[in-house]
Parts: structure tokens; sequence; C-alpha cells
């Protein structure tokens, strides 16, 4: 049996596209995948070690972020924000922060105390306990509070604001306090009644998800070039075949 291939400019050029743009994708999401899996290597690294005293002066995000920690202070409970489109559970609702001056100083730092069921009344705020004079608080430091898709135009930063997303440079501006550049994930100690839920989602959960994606992109790139090939010799099967006579 011969075997004839036809070469096409158009289809190759269309299947050289594919092909390289499922390697671009797979390649974008190994590298996630890559990066997820060093949060979680940094992760593992720093829940063992023991939580760090958290003092006044200001420290890089970088060098507390994932790390437990302990601070002594107390709550402005004058400047509550609620973060919005933050569902747990499959239920819409909001993560509540609040500023928490550090003890002994004028510096504070930003809590994420935990998690809220938003009202059937949207805008309704949900109520809250929040615990009055010097109290020390567990939690581990976040370089961002997280981010979600901006819906219209961010609401102006006052006390009982509902915002998208927010950080500390911009949280500092709006209360005129000095604030750590990072955030706390709040984690103990529970304040007994409390509607606060603190679960909080893994940085670096969604590896497996990546890669994945990562296979689907790689298996893409290479089912274009092969179904070039494969028309390329039937189109030349076709063209070059023997002809029949009556």
């Amino acid at each position: 049996m011969r075997f004839a291939f036809h070469f096409r400019p158009i289809p190759f050029i269309a299947a050289l596209a594919l092909a390289l743009l499922g390697i671009a994708l797979g390649n974008w999401q190994q590298g996630r995948a890559a990066h997820k899996q060093a949060v979680q290597e940094q992760l593992t690294a720093r829940a063992a070690e023991p939580p760090v005293a958290l003092g006044p002066a200001i420290t890089p995000a970088g060098a507390l972020e994932y790390r437990r920690v302990t601070v002594t202070g107390e709550f402005v409970a004058g400047w509550p924000l609620f973060l919005a489109n933050r569902p747990m559970a499959g239920r819409p609702g909001y993560v509540l922060m609040m500023p928490f001056r550090i003890a002994g100083s004028n510096t504070h730092v930003l809590v994420l105390r935990g998690w809220l069921p938003r009202q059937a009344e949207y805008g309704k705020l949900p109520a809250f306990a929040t615990p009055s004079g010097t109290v020390t608080i567990e939690g581990t430091v976040a370089a961002s509070a997280g981010h979600v898709m901006d819906l219209g135009e961010a609401a102006a930063l006052a006390p009982n604001a509902i915002v998208q997303n927010i950080d500390p440079a911009a949280a500092g501006k709006a209360t005129g306090l000095a604030l750590q550049p990072f955030f706390v994930q709040q984690t103990g100690p529970e304040v007994p009644g409390s509607a606060l839920l603190r679960v909080w989602p893994s940085p670096s959960s969604g590896i497996d998800k990546h890669r994945g994606y990562a296979f689907q992109w790689y298996a893409l790139a290479a089912m274009a070039i092969l179904f070039f090939v494969i028309t390329g010799f039937r189109s030349g099967s076709r063209k070059h075949g023997p002809s029949k006579s009556n």
C-alpha cells in the first residue's frame, strides 16, 4: 500500500497555532501548580514552627507570611469592614475584618476575624460580637485577604462598609491608622456564642486541578498535530490513489 502525504499550508498553520496555544496554556497551568506546591511546602514548614509574638515594629509581609502568630491588644470596634462575595459551603456571606491595635503602641494590624452569613436582605449586616479590652488572639499571617472580581464601583471605605477587595495601604489611608502591611487570619480563641466561622481556604489548594488542566491543554496540542497528519495522509491517498477504469 502506498502512503502519500498532501501538505496543506492553511490547515498546517491552524494546527500549529492550536498546538502552540495548547502548549503555552499547559505550561501556564504547570507553573501555577508548581507555585502552589512551593506554597504548600512553605506552609508545612512554617506550621511546624512555634507561634511568633507579633510586635509593633512594621515588618514586611514576606518575612512572616504563613507564620502562626499571637498578638496582644484590642480591637478597634468602630471600624468593622465586610469583604463581600466570600461564599462558604455554597452559602453567600462576608469575611469580617477589623483593625487591631497592638498593645503598647499605635501600630495596628488588620484581622480577618471570620466568616458571617449574608442576610436575606442584601446590605443588612449580620450581627457579631467583639471582645472588649485587651485580648490575645491567635492567627496566621496572610499577605492578601483574597481577591474577587469587582462588581461595579468600589464603595468608599467607611465603618461598616461592604467592599469587594481591600489592602492594608488603602485601609490605612481611610482609617488614619498605622497598619502592618499584611493581614492576620484569626484562628482563635473562639468567642462563646459567636457566629463567626474560621475555616480558611488554603492558598495551596487546587494543585491537582492545575495539573489536570495542564494535561488537557497538552492533549489538545497533540490532537491538533495528529489531526493534521492524519487528514494529510488521507488527502494524499485520495489524490494519488489508483484511478479506476470502467
